[in-house]
């Protein structure tokens, strides 16, 4: 076996054992994670036996919403009405600078360079606040 062989050789072998030490880690980091996603994991049965919660088919998330009472919500002198009391909530919770952006960006329909250039903000500024 020549000097070039034995270094190939040399090299293979220690490549895989890298690997080998490499993917080794990577399982115990795999089961390692597993078991403590499992330790936080609450049964089925526990929740419904333990603390008595009636299982429901109804998720009030896909029920249609109620049209008919809207929330106002006032920014720049004009007013939104808002078909949910707690998105009216929260925009009312904002600073009033980023009411006024969320308004230009959603309800004006301007582009974030476009408020930037009104506000005096980057558009990379606006888009964290807009989204």
């Amino acid at each position: 076996m020549t000097e070039y062989e034995a270094y190939q050789e040399h090299i293979r072998y220690t490549h895989d054992t890298y690997c080998r030490i490499v993917i080794r880690h990577a399982s115990f980091d795999a089961a390692r994670m597993l078991a403590a996603r499992w330790k936080r994991e609450i049964s089925l049965e526990y929740l419904t036996e333990e603390k008595f919660v009636p299982l429901s088919a109804i998720d009030e998330y896909f029920q249609v919403p109620d049209y008919g009472e809207t929330y106002p919500f006032s920014v720049r002198g004009q007013t939104i009405l808002l078909d949910s009391c707690s998105l009216a909530a929260v925009l009312a919770r904002l600073p009033e600078q980023t009411q006024e952006e969320i308004f230009l960006y959603y309800f004006q329909h301007l582009t974030q360079k476009e408020i930037g250039e009104q506000s005096g903000w980057t558009r990379s500024t606006i888009g964290r606040h807009t989204q």
